[in-house]
This record gives structure tokens, sequence and C-alpha cells, in this order.
């Protein structure tokens, strides 16, 4: 036990230099995000239309979406299928967007 202590020792004293020079090195700022394309939030034009609440949004000047709230009766909503204009009547927006759907071609 007596012949590992010097051992020890030397050990410790060749590792000061090393602990005594743990400096730390300043974490730059990450760069602020600017904003990103596409992120825009989209345009709403909401009218009243005899008693009924009617709600259009658009995306860069195209209606995509339309949402009608009677003045009786549960909201439904006028979503856009295609680029044509033809419109789907959906009354729940988690059930109109489970089908994916892509443009393939177009012209």
């Amino acid at each position: 036990m007596k012949k590992h202590i010097p051992l020890l020792l030397a050990l410790l004293l060749g590792t000061a230099p090393v602990l005594a020079q743990t400096t730390r090195q300043e974490v730059p700022e990450p760069p602020a995000l600017g904003e990103l394309p596409g992120a825009d939030a989209p345009d709403v034009t909401i009218r009243n239309r005899g008693g009924d609440r009617v709600e259009e949004y658009r995306r860069n000047g195209q209606l995509y979406m339309i949402k009608v709230t009677p003045q009786v009766g549960p909201a439904y909503y006028l979503v856009a299928r295609d680029r044509d204009g033809g419109f789907e009547r959906v009354n729940d927006l988690d059930r109109a967007r489970t089908m994916t759907q892509w443009i393939l071609l177009q012209w």
C-alpha cells in the first residue's frame, strides 16, 4: 500500500496543470432567424350575409377555403380541391385533410 502512495501523488501532481487550464470558451449566440418563406398568415375576409358569417381564406391571392357559420346550425367548410375553383363541402376539417393529394401534372 505504501508503494502506491508516491505513484498516486505523482499522478495527481501531473494532472494539476491540465485541470488548471480548463477555460470555457464563450458560445456564440445563434444567428437570428429571418422570416420563413411560405409561413405567411392567410388573408381572411369576413362577411356577414343575412345572419350567416362567411370567412374567406386566401394565400397568395388564391381562395383555398371558405368557412360558413350559419345563424342556426353548425359551421361548415368549403375546401378547394383543385385550382379550377372546385370546392367540396366538409363538416369537419380534420376529415378533409385525411387524404393527401399532390399535383402531378399541371397545364
